[in-house]
C-alpha cells in the first residue's frame, strides 16, 4: 500500500525482501586470488613460448643447418628481447582488461542465507553474473553433498569455497561426474558457512548425516519419526507379499 504525500513524495512500507534476505558478498581477496592466478597463466604461456622457439631454433639452425653454437646464441640474443616485448605488448592490455572484468564480477556477487529478519531461509541464495546475471535458489531438501575446498592459492589468500551438490543435477554425481549445482566462492569464514549449512540441512531433513558419520541405533530410532516408521513397515509388508505370492504360483505350476 503506497501513500502520496503533499510534496508528492511517495511512501512505501518496508517489506522484506523473500527471494533473497540478507546478502553478502565474496571477500576482496577473491579479486587478488584471480588477478594472480591469470598472470601466472600468461608468465607459464610465456615460459613455455620461450623454451619452444629456443628448442626449435636449435633444432634448426644448429643441428640442420650446421650453424656454430656460438652464431645461434647471437642469434637468441638478438631476437629474444623484442619477441618478449612484443608478447607483453599484447598480453598486458589482454589482462587489463580481465582485471577490470573481474573485478566487476566479483563485486555482483550475492549470498544469502538467513531473512531480512535473521531467521534462516530454507534454501540458499545465489546471485552470478556480469552481463547475463543468473538467479539460483537452492532448496535445502534437494541437497545430498556438501563440500568445502581451498586450492593453494585460496590457501594463499585465505579463503576458500563450500560447493553445494543436489540430486538430480545434470552435471553432478547423479550423472557421473563430480560438479557441484552451485559454488560459494571466495570466503574467509567458508568452514563456518559450511557448518551452518549442514546444521540448517539436518534440521530440514531430519534423518541427514555426513558420509563420515556414523550413527548408533539410538540415534537412529530417536531420528526417525512415526510417519517414516509407518512408511518403511509397509514397504516391508509389501515385499514379503511379493515373496509368498511367488512361492504360491510356483507351488502351482509343480
Amino acid at each position: 500500500m503506497t501513500k502520496e504525500i503533499g510534496n508528492g513524495k511517495i511512501i512505501r512500507p518496508p517489506i522484506e525482501k523473500i527471494a533473497s534476505g540478507r546478502e553478502f558478498n565474496p571477500h576482496r581477496r577473491m579479486i587478488f586470488k584471480g588477478w594472480t592466478a591469470f598472470g601466472l597463466f600468461f608468465a607459464f604461456l610465456w615460459t613455455v613460448g620461450s623454451l619452444f622457439w629456443t628448442g626449435l631454433s636449435y633444432l634448426m639452425f644448429v643441428l640442420d643447418d650446421g650453424w656454430a653454437f656460438v652464431v645461434w646464441l647471437e642469434y637468441i640474443w638478438f631476437w629474444w628481447p623484442l619477441g618478449t616485448m612484443f608478447y607483453w605488448a599484447v598480453m598486458l592490455p589482454v589482462y587489463a582488461v580481465i582485471m577490470i572484468g573481474l573485478w566487476l564480477y566479483v563485486k555482483r556477487i550475492r549470498y544469502s542465507l538467513r531473512s531480512e529478519k535473521g531467521d534462516p531461509m530454507p534454501e540458499i541464495f545465489v546471485r552470478k553474473g556480469l552481463l547475463n546475471i543468473t538467479e539460483k535458489h537452492v532448496p535445502f531438501r534437494t541437497i545430498t553433498n556438501l563440500a568445502s575446498r581451498a586450492g593453494p592459492l585460496d590457501r594463499l589468500f585465505g579463503i576458500g569455497n563450500v560447493e553445494i551438490h543436489t540430486a538430480g543435477f545434470s552435471g553432478g554425481t547423479q550423472a557421473g561426474g563430480n560438479t557441484p549445482e552451485e559454488r560459494l566462492e571466495g570466503l574467509i569464514f567458508y568452514e563456518e558457512l559450511r557448518d551452518f549449512i549442514l546444521q540448517e540441512l539436518r534440521r530440514f531433513t531430519g534423518t541427514y548425516v555426513t558420509g563420515t558419520e556414523v550413527l548408533a541405533p539410538a540415534d537412529i530410532a530417536e531420528k526417525v519419526s512415526p510417519n517414516q516408521a509407518d512408511s518403511e513397515m509397509l514397504i516391508t509388508l509389501r515385499q514379503i507379499r511379493d515373496v509368498l505370492t511367488k512361492l504360491e504360483r510356483k507351488l502351482d505350476r509343480e
